[in-house]
């Protein structure tokens, strides 16, 4: 019986779409920037363990920004890359430096956060 509370009770929980790791990406029309991880990240990004512990959520820069996140200040150029966590701003990338460099510095922000320690090693 006490099994069967825990389980109703869990399920009767709010569920917050904050409560998890995404990434930003800041991009817009004509940016070569952008372009260029469109063609080197992007098909590979979901199937990564980066990818799998932080989505990737797209922003037109000149758009309205997603009321459930909150971040340090607008961001001037593209490609700008935000790791949000719990709907707050806890990383920045700015600008793309290309394939080589763009993994090393992503897993430096990813690094302290449980759900890509999850990800590692094919878990």
């Amino acid at each position: 019986m006490l099994r069967f509370l825990l389980l109703v009770s869990f399920f009767l929980l709010p569920l917050s779409a904050n409560a998890e790791l995404r990434l930003l990406m800041f991009e817009q029309d004509g940016c070569y920037w952008c372009g260029r991880w469109n063609e080197e990240i992007a098909p590979a990004y979901p199937k990564t363990e980066e990818g799998r512990a932080a989505p990737l959520q797209r922003i037109d820069i000149f758009s309205e920004y997603p009321s459930d996140i909150t971040i340090k200040s607008r961001p001037a150029f593209t490609p700008t890359f935000i790791l949000i966590k719990d709907g707050n701003e806890v990383g920045r990338l700015e600008g793309y430096p290309g394939e080589d460099f763009f993994w090393p510095l992503l897993d430096r922000l990813l690094e302290p956060f449980p759900e890509y320690q999850a990800t590692k090693g094919g878990s």
